[in-house]
């Protein structure tokens, strides 16, 4: 595990850099992002719960809800009609993200529970729900953004 400090410095000098980047490659690689709403509500009450955490407990919610946006991806994505290169750079830079977190978090910390039940419902009730469909594979890209995002602003709180 690296240090808090080497931790905080990679987060301020390179965190955005990819978030950018994958955030740009989940809009480029496919149409515009779906106005349907996923059947599952977005966990905004966890997001404020960790804006008052303390450092190392955002790092480790960063972690996790990428760690979980990867396992989504995970899925049966044969109905997806999305750009090939854009989509596999996409989960290479998220790879790239997640090895990084990674290394700044204690093994030893548990995730957060509420976190990991909602991404299980999201893809209980998206992606099995609707067979795996286009159609529920864009509710998911615009789910994931919605939480790149709000990382992203959460990240930029951090220093």
């Amino acid at each position: 595990m690296q240090s808090v400090c080497h931790c905080c410095d990679w987060i301020r000098h390179h965190y955005g850099h990819l978030s950018s980047e994958y955030l740009s490659l989940l809009d480029q690689m496919g149409g515009d992002i779906t106005k349907q709403n996923a059947p599952v509500f977005f966990p905004t009450s966890l997001y404020r719960h960790i804006d008052d955490a303390e450092f190392e407990d955002k790092v480790r919610f960063l972690k996790e809800t990428i760690y979980q946006i990867t396992k989504l991806f995970d899925g049966n994505m044969k109905a997806v009609t999305w750009d090939k290169k854009n989509l596999d750079d996409f989960l290479n830079i998220l790879e790239r993200q997640l090895e990084n977190l990674n290394s700044c978090v204690s093994p030893a910390m548990k995730p957060e529970r509420r976190l990991k039940r909602y991404f299980k419902k999201l893809n209980k009730n998206v992606l099995r729900k609707m067979n795996y469909s286009a159609q529920a594979w864009e509710l998911i890209r615009k789910e994931t953004k919605r939480h790149l995002q709000r990382l992203d602003i959460l990240a930029a709180q951090m220093y």
